[in-house]
């Protein structure tokens, strides 16, 4: 949020959440939109209830605390619906990104203070930072975004990534070129 000028609310602690689950290719564009082309138009899937609670924890909408479901039903839309045939539907989207973060250890939050990096404003290196995801990872590199803000480079985004199933860390391929805004310097990046 400190780097978006858009009204934000950042998660309890500042801790990292869920922005999405993006089926991608390890070359080429990845894809987007991949809604099945049906004849006969079919009404939406609603999410499934018993999901919400910890979809509300793990994946908020921190541009609007109280419409998280437009900001989930808009991640399916573009990004779930491109993970057929391994993700079957909505709800299997949505289970399999609880599963991803709780049970297979895909909380970046949690991997970077097993290596005492915690959101305290401290600059740090990007081979620290990769270090510490990797160790969490089965020794996979990550994809890191960083933002300037007044000045200060920021992290603010990091991909994991997994094979075709999600249940195996893979290395990130598609790394963010050098010369982007988004691109994450040698050294001086704040958490």
């Amino acid at each position: 949020c400190n780097s978006n000028p858009t009204p934000c609310k950042d998660p309890p602690e500042k801790l990292f959440t869920v922005h999405g689950l993006w089926p991608s290719n390890s070359n080429g564009p990845d894809p987007v939109n991949c809604k099945p082309k049906t004849k006969v138009p079919q009404a939406p899937q609603p999410i499934d209830a018993s999901l919400k609670p910890q979809l509300e924890i793990i994946w908020p909408n921190v541009f609007n605390r109280a419409d998280n479901e437009s900001f989930w039903n808009k991640q399916w839309d573009k990004h779930g619906t491109c993970g057929s045939p391994t993700i079957k539907d909505k709800n299997h989207y949505f289970q399999t990104v609880i599963k991803m973060y709780i049970t297979q250890k895909q909380n970046v939050s949690q991997i970077l203070s097993k290596a005492n990096i915690n959101p305290d404003g401290i600059s740090r290196t990007r081979k620290l930072i990769e270090s510490a995801i990797r160790n969490g990872t089965n020794d996979k590199e990550p994809k890191l975004k960083c933002q300037k803000n007044n000045g200060t480079i920021e992290l603010v985004e990091v991909t994991l990534c997994s094979n075709y199933l999600g249940k195996q860390f893979i290395n990130c391929p598609n790394k963010i070129p050098e010369g982007s805004r988004y691109f994450c310097p040698i050294k001086d990046i704040r958490y």
